[in-house]
């Protein structure tokens, strides 16, 4: 039996589990040593993703995979990291479809704010050639490809060859390049390449602005994640999660990109959504005041906010009040996300959407697991994935 059954419900959030230095199988030859001077991303594998690796290869292990498909988490998750498993756990998980994310590359490894652009580029080739080979197994699997916007010229050829690879959605940073904006017009080939090919533009937390360190030297013992580290979030360093994605969307939209690609959809992803609703008022507020004196304003043809409903898209985290969410801002703007394997989707996240989204019509919740998110996708969903086979043939 299915986590789902007869329903479609699209999951706009999952990832890969990459073993450590399958980024390398990837990478250009001339750029191996180089990234793993500048990354310290090395082979190693610790031992208890050694333990996890083994664990997929035991036949009692594997005997449970049904029963624990939401249970199992990370590299001990059915195909996490083994491309030939993951057609059975999107079975048993009874999703229509998954957008796929990295996990090791969420940042591009930091490399777009260093002095090696040239690297920052060869890292996301790499990592498009790897995305795209993971999800080559399954049609429901839905490639990320990723373009660094470090370099104005060379994004629109990432992308171009992202496509060409079969990737379904092109992410980029929510941080802005260090030395232009991401509204620069000379990404207009970027966004036209994207319209035309009708794949959205995507953002995903791991690639926005850190929360400055200084912020955690406050005389006390550091306090660890909820993996007991220090590499994820705490209730200081989740504030910081919208942050670098509210100013650059915000440019995208005052600039006029949205306005001159109108058809271009934008999804932020795993970055929460409690802050839309302020969010869209706080720019309709700023076109307000400032409207009368700046051209770019006067040039816009619709509200900054009802131009975000047209255009932007966005997963709430299951302990968020999906419903108020949807309540004011819009109810074609939120989508369903599961995070798996990560330990940060939960156990059961279809459960607390569905409790969050009671009181809403059928049609609203309709729009929440399956519309907004065939819309988003545009071309990048193939048509005859938009339901579940399951309901096409009760519909027979």
């Amino acid at each position: 039996m299915a986590y789902v059954e007869n329903a479609t419900v699209h999951d706009a959030d999952s990832h890969v589990m990459e073993l450590p230095g399958t980024i390398n199988e990837y990478l250009e030859a001339k750029y191996r040593d180089q990234f793993l001077m500048a990354t310290r991303h090395g082979t190693e594998v610790e031992s208890w993703v050694q333990d996890a690796v083994n664990l997929q290869q035991s036949a009692d292990f594997r005997a449970g995979d049904a029963d624990n498909i939401l249970l199992r988490k990370n590299y001990q998750a059915l195909g996490s990291f083994r491309n030939q498993d993951r057609s059975k756990a999107l079975d048993l998980l009874g999703f229509t479809s998954q957008l796929v994310f990295t996990t090791t590359a969420l940042s591009n490894y930091g490399l777009e704010h260093g002095d090696h652009p040239a690297l920052a580029i060869a890292s996301a080739r790499a990592h498009n050639r790897m995305m795209a080979d993971f999800c080559a197994v399954d049609r429901r699997l839905l490639a990320t490809g990723y373009v660094p916007l470090v370099d104005v010229n060379a994004a629109v050829d990432v992308a171009r060859e992202a496509l060409q690879l079969g990737c379904k959605a092109l992410v980029i940073p929510s941080r802005c390049p260090a030395h232009h904006s991401p509204s620069h017009i000379g990404f207009d080939s970027l966004w036209a390449l994207a319209q035309e090919a009708g794949v959205p533009i995507l953002f995903h937390v791991g690639g926005e602005e850190k929360m400055a360190p200084a912020y955690f030297e406050n005389g006390l013992p550091r306090v660890k994640d909820f993996h007991g580290g220090d590499e994820n979030f705490t209730a200081a360093s989740f504030m910081t999660i919208p942050l670098a994605l509210w100013q650059t969307m915000s440019m995208l939209v005052i600039d006029g990109v949205c306005d001159r690609f109108p058809q271009l959809k934008f999804g932020a992803i795993e970055l929460g959504a409690s802050w839309v609703p302020s969010w869209m008022r706080f720019l309709d507020a700023g076109f307000d005041a400032f409207r009368k004196g700046e051209e770019r304003l006067q040039k816009l043809k619709s509200r900054p906010s009802e131009i975000l409903q047209r255009q932007f898209r966005v997963t709430p985290y299951p302990h968020e009040d999906t419903g108020w969410i949807i309540q004011n801002s819009s109810e074609d703007m939120c989508l369903f996300s599961s995070d798996f394997p990560h330990v940060e989707g939960g156990r059961n996240p279809l459960k607390r959407f569905n409790d969050s989204l009671e009181g809403l019509s059928a049609a609203t919740q309709g729009k929440f697991f399956r519309d907004n998110f065939i819309d988003l996708m545009g071309r990048g969903l193939d048509t005859d994935l938009h339901d579940h086979p399951d309901t096409q043939l009760a519909k027979v």
